[in-house]
């Protein structure tokens, strides 16, 4: 099997969002190397989030026999087996606790000052650490989306294909893979180069999605 590394030609970004495709049948034989998938991660990342605590992890899974031990637990989906990888991306639910890390590389980046600094990492920590689990919950998925589709995209651009998937079993994925309660599976996206390319679909229109000031529908 090949290991591929794609040159990353710069297409425009209304090519990447008009021409990704959830694609479901991918070329077994094309192997997306770490580095690469980590640079795709890198590009995933600068997503926003609330309060910038970035709480998304991910556990790449590029090991065929982990594929093929995550494929019941997909429901048998093929493209778990052929893609290159499936990114499980999950949501850590104590992500608070590194928003001393976080704000002191802000400080030491020069772009907030110390008292700045001090104060939301006062704040920011005795929030986070006292919302009920819903509304951390809440937050980590919104913040769950936000990074998967910037990953979705930053792997287009780099000519790759992907598909997020909410079919599988989240209890027997966190249980096989030994992901604790601290973690809560987002979805997972599988990662390659398309056998065939994803069909075409139809959006609904803006003005049918859309009002200005007032909601109309």
């Amino acid at each position: 099997m090949s290991t591929t590394t794609q040159t990353l030609n710069s297409p425009t970004f209304s090519t990447v969002i008009r021409e990704r495709r959830s694609v479901r049948t991918y070329d077994p034989s094309v192997k997306i190397s770490q580095d690469e998938i980590k640079e795709i991660l890198g590009e995933a990342v600068l997503a926003p989030s609330s309060s910038n605590l970035q709480p998304w992890r991910f556990l790449v899974i590029d090991s065929q026999p982990l594929k093929e031990k995550l494929l019941p637990i997909a429901f048998n989906q093929k493209q778990v087996v052929e893609a290159s990888a499936v990114i499980a991306v999950l949501g850590d639910l104590e992500s608070y606790k590194l928003t001393e890390t976080i704000y002191n590389r802000s400080f030491e980046a020069g772009y907030m000052p110390e008292e700045r600094k001090n104060t939301m990492i006062t704040n920011t920590t005795k929030m986070y650490s006292s919302f009920p689990p819903e509304v951390s919950k809440k937050i980590i998925y919104t913040d769950g989306g936000l990074v998967s589709m910037q990953l979705m995209l930053a792997a287009k651009a780099r000519g790759y294909d992907t598909v997020p998937m909410g079919g599988y079993d989240a209890g027997k994925f966190t249980e096989a893979f030994g992901i604790n309660e601290r973690y809560v599976p987002i979805m997972l996206i599988a990662i390659g180069k398309a056998s065939n390319e994803g069909h075409p679909t139809v959006r609904l229109t803006v003005d049918e999605v859309a009002r200005f000031n007032e909601m109309s529908f």
